[in-house]
């Protein structure tokens, strides 16, 4: 078990009820972490809490243990579908995650049933509420959609007058999401609560938060003991921030580290569009490792590829819907191929070395973005450490390239990532570190794309350096044969369209983007001289 511990749960100053005592016992967790010891006698003694504690510092038993202990103490038991608590998350996987902590301790109390509200069907959603809801686990977005349900049967405003308690999870992110939904949500709820609020970074609109939604809250920021800059660092004082410098043979180095650590479970943290392209590449060069994807666009097998990564090893290449709260046991290494925002970092690293537990975390970085280190150290209080240079490396993007011609789909997944990369470089939050002077050449070829796309950043720039393949782009084939059969179809139906109408002056098949530009730009300088003149 973790060493982070600050007192035994018989030394609350309120007796917990026995069988939540039993459960802590069999789960194994005979102390406190500090942020726990802080944070459930306030809430105990109703009191309002706005906490902010290192990520991995075990926030989820600070809200859930005085959550159920407050509705076991009600004096009017709850009926049916009479909300008790309600904890609001930002994504799926932590309310998959939460609802499974707090069904673990409600296996006792039969009287308290838990609703998981996101990613399913809103009309068996409807259904499960009906049968039993005193605790409601939901994300901001499936819950708004529940209180507008009026017309099913679902008074959802009523159902939650006698609220006692609402926990804000990972604050900061929901109000990323857009604090409308989040408002909508809070005004329906009564304000005689007790309220949560708890996240790893406490940012202005948080405090904005606090005071539309706490009343006299309690502040609490909890660090871990046996750091030297406690009252500064941000990340578990057992993760080591280790950090390489690279050029554009990034991922021949990515897929080198992964090969000598293929026997551990590891994150690896792209963008949406390159954890397409590159899950689809990691898969075919390690071999024998179980490698999935998840990123937030995806529906249906979201839930599922989260339980499977949290039992098996292997490989999870993810975006930041995986980076807040998500509690992934034994995780080794968290990689992340590109520096994220400054917050993101702190809770992605967060993934590993949870609960005092080692860990270790990786960020591959451009010669050019070397300030990056400074920037985290004393902005976030993230201090790296350099790592040395990693061994066997060897040239991948052939290979890479292969797949590309031997099927379409990998081809468009490289020009999409290639894209979301360069746009995404462009918009990041620290701008003085990540302006726009990548090598779009080099990328490329770290990219291993056969040829450039037409984008705006690459508009008028010739790239001698970039070779392109010489194979002819239309004859690339999906391998899904409805999808090429599809394509065919389209293709042929464009040919037939210019040879009735060769005098089109519509969107040409792979004209440039600044081409259409010049030519929008013409017509709307005529139809100006043409106003003018008259």
């Amino acid at each position: 078990m973790a060493n982070l511990t600050d007192g035994t749960w018989d030394s609350l100053p309120v007796k917990l009820d026995d069988n939540i005592l039993q459960t802590l016992k069999e789960l194994g967790f005979t102390h406190m972490t500090p942020v726990q010891s802080a944070c459930i006698p306030l809430f105990l003694g109703n009191k309002d809490v706005a906490a902010e504690a290192v990520t991995g510092s075990g926030k989820t038993l600070s809200f859930v243990i005085p959550m159920i202990e407050l509705l076991l103490k009600r004096e009017e038991k709850l009926k049916k579908m009479q909300v008790g608590a309600l904890v609001i998350t930002p994504t799926r996987e932590l309310a998959l995650q939460i609802s499974e902590v707090v069904d673990t301790f409600l296996k006792r109390f039969s009287q308290f049933q838990i609703l998981l509200i996101g990613g399913t069907n809103p009309i068996e959603d409807v259904k499960k509420f009906k049968a039993q809801a005193n605790i409601v686990v939901a994300t901001p977005g499936r819950l708004e959609d529940m209180f507008r349900r009026k017309g099913e049967g679902l008074d959802m405003a009523s159902y939650v007058k006698s609220l006692d308690v609402l926990v804000l999870d990972e604050a900061d992110r929901l109000l990323d999401m857009g604090f409308e939904a989040l408002n909508t949500i809070l005004s329906y709820l009564p304000k005689q609560r007790r309220t949560g609020l708890f996240s790893a970074t406490q940012t202005q609109e948080v405090e904005k938060l606090v005071r539309a939604g706490l009343r006299n809250p309690v502040r609490i920021t909890v660090k871990e003991k046996g750091v030297a800059d406690s009252h500064t660092q941000k990340t578990p004082s057992r993760l080591a921030n280790f950090y390489t410098c690279r050029p554009e043979d990034k991922f021949n180095n990515l897929v080198a580290f992964l090969r000598q650590h293929k026997h551990g479970k590891n994150l690896v943290f792209f963008t949406c569009a390159c954890v397409d392209y590159y899950s689809r590449a990691l898969e075919t060069l390690i071999k024998k490792v179980n490698v999935q994807c998840i990123h937030g666009k995806m529906k249906n097998k979201r839930n599922k590829i989260f339980a499977n990564f949290r039992t098996l090893k292997g490989i999870l290449v993810c975006t930041d819907v995986m980076a807040r709260g998500i509690d992934i046991p034994e995780v080794n290494w968290v990689i992340q191929y590109d520096p994220p925002s400054s917050a993101a970092f702190v809770h992605r690293c967060g993934r590993t070395a949870r609960i005092g537990n080692q860990g270790n975390a990786l960020v591959f970085l451009l010669p050019m973005e070397e300030s990056y280190v400074n920037f985290l150290s004393i902005n976030q209080k993230c201090p790296l450490e350099k790592m040395s240079p990693i061994n066997d490396v060897v040239d991948v993007l052939p290979k890479v390239k292969a797949m590309a011609l031997a099927d379409r789909a990998i081809f468009e997944r490289g020009m999409r990532a290639y894209v979301s990369y360069v746009q995404a470089y462009s918009k990041h939050e620290c701008s003085l570190i990540f302006r726009v002077k990548l090598d779009f050449a080099s990328l490329a070829h770290g990219f291993a794309l056969l040829r450039l796309p037409k984008m705006p950043e690459l508009r008028g720039k010739t790239f001698p350096e970039f070779i392109e393949t010489d194979v002819d782009i239309d004859t690339i084939k999906y391998k899904d044969k409805n999808r090429e059969k599809q394509r065919r179809k389209m293709m042929e139906e464009q040919r037939n369209q210019l040879k009735t109408c060769p005098g089109n002056k519509g969107f040409v098949k792979h004209q440039a983007w600044s081409k259409q530009k010049n030519k929008k730009e013409r017509k709307k300088n005529r139809a100006a001289k043409r106003k003018h003149d008259k």
